[in-house]
């Protein structure tokens, strides 16, 4: 957990404008912690006002974009987590923080097919905040 906190920057996939959903509740976490956060949904343009980026391929498009200083929580259903990851792993992304109830079937071993930080199977100490 300490590798995927001790990055510059944050994305969370998923991110949601509803503050009673857990896309928005990690979100905030990041933000009220001062941290450089990017939300990330394909329906939104502005949450907690960040601007959204529509996904991770649109995050990596920007300019002087670095992938290695992103850790990525993601909070989607699994029949799109892991799909999420895969597009990730080819833009280089390295960490990833899959929330309760995102984790597909074989996220365990992901990460070492992939050679990237896959978190997940637990309670989230972001999520779970009291915020």
């Amino acid at each position: 957990m300490n590798s995927f906190l001790s990055a510059s920057k944050f994305a969370v996939v998923g991110a949601s404008a509803s503050r009673d959903k857990f896309g928005n509740k990690v979100l905030r976490w990041y933000k009220d912690r001062k941290c450089d956060v990017v939300p990330i949904n394909p329906r939104e343009s502005e949450i907690e006002g960040l601007a959204v980026v529509a996904s991770l391929d649109a995050l990596a498009s920007t300019a002087g974009f670095d992938p290695s200083l992103f850790s990525v929580s993601v909070i989607t259903p699994p029949s799109i987590t892991r799909s999420v990851l895969e597009a990730g792993v080819a833009k280089g992304f390295k960490r990833f923080w899959l929330q309760p109830g995102a984790e597909f079937p074989g996220w365990q071993t992901f990460g070492e097919e992939h050679s990237v930080l896959v978190i997940g199977g637990g309670p989230c100490v972001l999520r779970d905040a009291k915020l």
